[in-house]
């Protein structure tokens, strides 16, 4: 069990449809660590009512939780399939606003590196997928929340194997700088 205070947390994030979870996994099989999974939709797939404030707050703990617990199984590396910045980016569109304990939780609990997943992918339809029409919108928004947070990112393009290797190769520069 490695000390996890020399663990480097690397977020993969993005709009829908862009293959974060695709790319968690095969990074952590590449570095030989483990991925956290989006609480998210595991949660959302359970749902039978539209997603509502206190779920919001729910997957925020869910995220945050997961993410705890798979800390101490890390191999220098946590891959996090996604962040709890999503439900900030989520709450802000569906209800105006987001909850407060995730605003004052977001500086407090950065990752170190961040893969964005660009939007020139294909749109793979999913039932827990909502907006295709506004990729556009959310990867503005996602350059806006990263940048507000002065977080260390790179977008990721580009389709099956070459999408994985710009992934490994922007791990292995932030790794080595």
């Amino acid at each position: 069990m490695e000390n996890t205070e020399n663990i480097k947390k690397i977020a993969i994030v993005g709009p829908e449809s862009t293959g974060k979870s695709t790319i968690a996994a095969q990074l952590a099989a590449h570095y030989n660590t483990v991925w956290v999974p989006e609480y998210a939709r595991e949660y959302c797939s359970k749902l039978t009512e539209p997603c509502t404030w206190q779920d919001e707050i729910n997957m925020f703990r869910g995220q945050l939780d997961l993410e705890n617990q798979l800390l101490g199984s890390a191999n220098k590396l946590l891959i996090c399939d996604t962040t709890f910045i999503t439900v900030k980016i989520w709450s802000d569109y569906m209800f105006g606003k987001a909850p407060e304990e995730v605003l004052y939780e977001l500086p407090r609990h950065p990752y170190d590196f961040y893969l964005l997943m660009d939007i020139d992918l294909p749109w793979m339809d999913d039932p827990l997928r909502d907006f295709p029409h506004l990729r556009e919108y959310f990867m503005d928004v996602w350059h806006k929340e990263l940048r507000e947070l002065n977080a260390s990112y790179v977008v990721v393009s580009g389709s099956s194997d070459t999408r994985v290797n710009n992934a490994i190769a922007a791990v292995d520069k932030y790794l080595h700088c």
